[in-house]
């Protein structure tokens, strides 16, 4: 700080000695978000190759030669972006604002806590995507988008139907929960859909959280949650359009639109996506990718109220018609044994909404309800399911004195399901039994602030299954700042699930085969400890923040599906065992002052049941992953380059007795590089996705059987293969140009 002050006051000397007969002028330099005072701030002034440095309040005075009309000068600072502006000489002060190159550090979350507050600030360890990272690799739907998260893998289960779901950390879908507003209005039957079908323009955020979030959220919380936060309609544009088309033939629309004002604003926006195409470029009469249409139309209504109080309601329709198959198919063919298809139509209906209670204490009641219908054949396997889930939520936010910040809830969910499955089956009749699940709960959590250092959230939750009876889920996390740079957080949890699994294992579903429950199943249960660190510091060149997480996970009464055992059935149990997840995870992002942006991060992962003294390793759960997103702006042609890309280490696979295919998928990476162009309210962006043109190879085994007429011929088929669609682990998905454009209306 010394040299900084001696150094400033050399350049002053050097002014006030030579310009003694010019006109002088003050600058001060502030953060643009808070106002605060920049201390020791640079000002370059180029034409004239001199420059200053600023006092410990920002301010700096400065001379300009007799007869200087105007002047172009720069502000720099470590941790901020460098602006540059023309000034003339004036007795006024003049405020220069530089916007904070570590801005998303201090993003208001809810997850962890389900109270707004500062990301840094937060007790659990936070992820937070900004509508603009995934616009660097634009996909139909959000479920596609999260290949470039670290850790997050949207993982293809099925290669004719493209069905999927979310894995974190290398637990599978199941154990993940995805919240829109933070209502749980995806889960079970409809997680493979819950992504697809919103429409980008309307998401604020997405905040992920890795490990068990049971204490808050219950059940299906156990690996992690992806909590999808939409926009306040008071605060969005006026209109946004966004229209794309690739050259494999797929078109996606996405539009939104506020209306109304005074007390009530909405927002409406729709999710149009169309892909007719059918393509074959493995050459074994199946699609390699499913033709789909799908519509999604959602609305936003924010009321305004006396004290601010809280009280919005939206709703979200979803249609999704999809086919995959053999190339001759039509639907004359629908559930035949001649020709293959898997078709799936499905229609779904979402509401959600917040009401602040009218008193003095914030009490809010949350809530939603969802309606999944889904009608499809899987071959010769006819599958009809719907579902309907209503949830409510009351929460009480009380601060009882200035060390403890409490919530206090009280919470009940409903659950009706049926399909034309066993599961429903009545056993004394043939008609159907649906179930009807009750899941009443209690949860406290008390955030206790030691001191600027020390913080720790205590939480419980007790849940009453009307199945499986009582569940008590606890977790602990503890938050230390050394310093401001630095934050540790230690979090110990636990978590549980109950499992459909139906709903949750489409392969079951393909008619390749048949499924066996070979166990009254028993909720899971699990314990989570996670150590994460960040840090950000300040190098010349810009800002760097690092956020490291070591993770583990043990699990107990773990429900798995053996694949291998019989290639004609899955068979589902608990585990005579258990099963663990563990590994660490880096991120890390980088932020240059001349305009580059880098985000990256892997992760090492091990993940494992063992029963019986016999380890297996988890299915789809790669060693080794990682992602990268890397973003330059050229201000003067204002045209942005994007380059995004993953890359995933040897997975275990699906294989089948005597399989001549690898049980590990090879290493392989997606990549993409997208180039942008802004034109005032318009942007026009075209990129390559899958830019080295990676395929799998045989997804599919014997295609040209798949309803197994001959798979009784010891001669061609010595081996006794059977038509199988899961060995999965990337999208049968070359290389495809995209182009679009965007167009936004502010107010």
């Amino acid at each position: 700080m010394l040299r900084k002050i001696l150094v400033s006051a050399l350049f002053f000397l050097v002014y006030n000695t030579g310009w003694s007969q010019n006109a002088s002028f003050q600058l001060q330099i502030v953060d643009a978000r808070t106002g605060e005072p920049l201390a020791f701030a640079t000002i370059k002034i180029p034409e004239l190759t001199t420059g200053a440095v600023a006092d410990s309040a920002g301010r700096v005075e400065l001379a300009l030669p007799a007869g200087t009309a105007s002047v172009e000068l720069s502000a720099h600072m470590l941790g901020y972006a460098s602006k540059t502006l023309r000034i003339r000489p004036s007795h006024e002060p003049v405020r220069i604002h530089l916007e904070s190159l570590a801005e998303t550090l201090g993003e208001v979350v809810v997850s962890g806590t389900l109270k707004p507050m500062a990301r840094s600030e937060s007790p659990v360890p936070i992820e937070v995507y900004s509508p603009k990272f995934f616009r660097a690799n634009p996909t139909p739907s959000l479920f596609e988008g999260l290949g470039i998260v670290n850790g997050v893998k949207p993982q293809l289960n099925c290669n004719v139907c493209n069905t999927g779901d979310i894995h974190i950390n290398g637990l599978e879908g199941p154990y993940t929960m995805v919240l829109i507003d933070g209502m749980p209005i995806v889960s079970a039957l409809s997680t493979v859909y819950g992504l697809q079908g919103i429409p980008n323009s309307l998401v604020e955020r997405m905040e992920v959280v890795k490990g068990p979030a049971s204490t808050l959220y219950g059940s299906e919380a156990v690996g992690g949650l992806i909590n999808v936060i939409t926009k306040d309609p008071r605060n969005a544009p006026r209109f946004s359009l966004d229209l794309n088309q690739t050259s494999f033939g797929e078109t996606g629309a996405d539009l939104s639109g506020r209306v109304g004002k005074g007390k009530a604003t909405g927002l409406v926006a729709a999710n149009l996506f169309h892909f007719q195409r059918r393509w074959d470029v493995n050459n074994d009469n199946f699609t390699d990718v499913t033709l789909q249409k799908r519509a999604s139309v959602f609305g936003k209504i924010a009321f305004e109220r006396p004290q601010n109080r809280i009280a919005n309601i939206a709703g979200r329709y979803v249609w999704e018609d999809r086919f995959g198959g053999e190339l001759q198919w039509t639907p004359r063919w629908y559930g035949s044994d001649s020709i293959y298809g898997e078709a799936i139509r499905t229609n779904r209906a979402e509401l959600i909404g917040n009401w602040q209670l009218p008193m003095e204490e914030k009490v809010t009641l949350a809530y939603s309800w969802n309606l999944h219908d889904q009608r499809s054949a899987y071959g010769t396997t006819n599958y009809n399911g719907r579902q309907s889930i209503a949830f409510a939520q009351m929460i009480w936010d009380k601060k009882f004195c200035a060390r403890h910040d409490a919530l206090l809830g009280l919470a009940t969910r409903f659950t009706w399901f049926d399909d034309n499955t066993p599961v429903t089956a009545a056993p004394e009749t043939a008609q159907n039994r649906p179930s009807r699940t009750w899941l009443p709960g209690l949860f406290a959590q008390d955030d206790i602030r030691f001191s600027d250092r020390h913080r720790l959230l205590l939480g419980l939750r007790y849940d009453w299954n009307s199945t499986h009876g009582h569940v008590l889920s606890p977790r602990a996390n503890w938050k230390y700042n050394p310093n401001e740079f630095n934050t540790f957080r230690l979090s110990v949890g636990n978590g549980y699930r109950v499992a459909n699994v139906f709903s949750e294992e489409h392969a079951a579903l393909t008619g390749s085969r048949r499924v066996v429950l070979a166990a009254d199943l028993r909720p899971e249960r699990s314990w989570n400890a996670n150590l994460n660190y960040t840090t950000k510091f300040f190098p010349a060149f810009g800002f760097v923040g690092l956020d490291a997480t070591v993770f583990y996970t043990h699990f107990s009464n773990r429900i798995l599906a053996d694949y291998n055992t019989d290639p004609d059935l899955v068979v589902f149990d608990n585990l005579d065992g258990y099963a663990v997840s563990r590994g660490l995870t880096l991120n890390t992002d980088w932020n240059f002052i001349h305009g580059l942006k880098i985000l990256a991060g892997f992760t090492l992962m091990d993940v494992f049941a063992e029963e019986n003294g016999a380890r297996a390793a988890q299915i789809h759960a790669p060693p080794f992953s990682g992602t990268w997103s890397a973003s330059y702006t050229i201000p003067k042609w204002k045209l942005t380059v994007d380059y995004t890309g993953s890359v995933t280490g040897p997975m275990p696979l699906p294989v089948v007795p005597n399989d001549f295919r690898p049980d590990r998928s090879p290493w392989f990476s997606l990549q993409n590089v997208q180039f942008s162009r802004k034109f005032n309210q318009l942007e026009v962006y075209a990129g390559v996705k899958n830019l080295f043109n990676f395929l799998p190879r045989d997804p599919l085994l014997r295609p040209f059987d798949p309803f197994d007429k001959y798979v009784n011929d010891p001669v061609n088929n010595p081996h006794g293969y059977t038509f199988d669609t899961t060995y999965n682990y990337a999208p049968m998905q070359g290389r495809r140009v995209m182009l679009g454009v965007r167009w936004g209306i502010s107010s």
